[in-house]
């Protein structure tokens, strides 16, 4: 019977051999093409995340009165810098593509979904296709927890947007407001003034005797 030690012996000096070349040598090759970094622009630069969360988005589609499937990504609340407006969008997970995207305004309600603890229901004036079209969503979490805070924030948002627009009348009214004050202010003064000038001219007609009185003075003296 043949001893297989020598073949034994001869694999075991190839792989100190293999293991020799990979080990690191401290040598630093500069790669062949330098890539630049590229900064991606999302259009989120201005906003700030309330909320992200994994999800699943669905559509009602009225024409199969069915449910069709949107994309499954993050979900976000993004709440702008400078006006204040919140929107939610959401992304699919590998393409990016939007398939959500629309403002939360003080009207909307957010609502469970019949029949499933993880799912909710909205709708919304929304612009992911690029033009406004009335949607009814669906989404649905990978817990009841996520899908409760969904809707927590959601309601959060739409009540602080009303007060938001109840603040902006308010203010608006009150800059119409002191706009007429100021109108009536100088048209008060106008009139002050007006009436200033005509009594000047009034002062001044008495003060100068009329073409008739300086005849009947000539008259007597003759």
């Amino acid at each position: 019977m043949a001893s297989i030690e020598p073949d034994h012996e001869h694999r075991e000096e190839e792989e100190a051999a293999a293991g020799a070349d990979d080990e690191d040598t401290g040598a630093q090759v500069a790669p062949i093409v330098r890539l630049e970094e590229i900064a991606v622009i999302n259009g989120e630069e201005d906003e700030d995340a309330i909320l992200d969360l994994k999800a699943k988005l669905y559509r009602f589609d009225k024409d199969g009165n069915q449910w069709k499937e949107r994309g499954a990504g993050t979900v976000k609340f993004l709440k702008h810098k400078e006006t204040g407006k919140v929107r939610l969008i959401m992304r699919q997970s590998k393409t990016l593509k939007i398939c959500a995207n629309h403002l939360v305004v003080p009207t909307m309600t957010v609502q469970e979904h019949a029949g499933s603890e993880k799912s909710c229901v909205w709708h919304a004036a929304d612009f992911a296709d690029g033009e406004l079209k009335d949607e009814f969503f669906c989404i649905r979490f990978a817990s009841i927890e996520n899908c409760k805070a969904f809707m927590e924030t959601f309601q959060e948002v739409a009540e602080s947007q009303k007060k938001k627009g109840e603040n902006e009348d308010a203010s608006n009214a009150a800059g119409l407001l002191e706009k007429l004050s100021v109108e009536d202010k100088k048209s008060e003064e106008k009139s002050v003034e007006k009436a200033e000038e005509k009594t000047k001219e009034d002062v001044v007609k008495e003060e100068k005797p009329s073409d008739n009185a300086e005849r009947k003075d000539e008259t007597a003296s003759a």
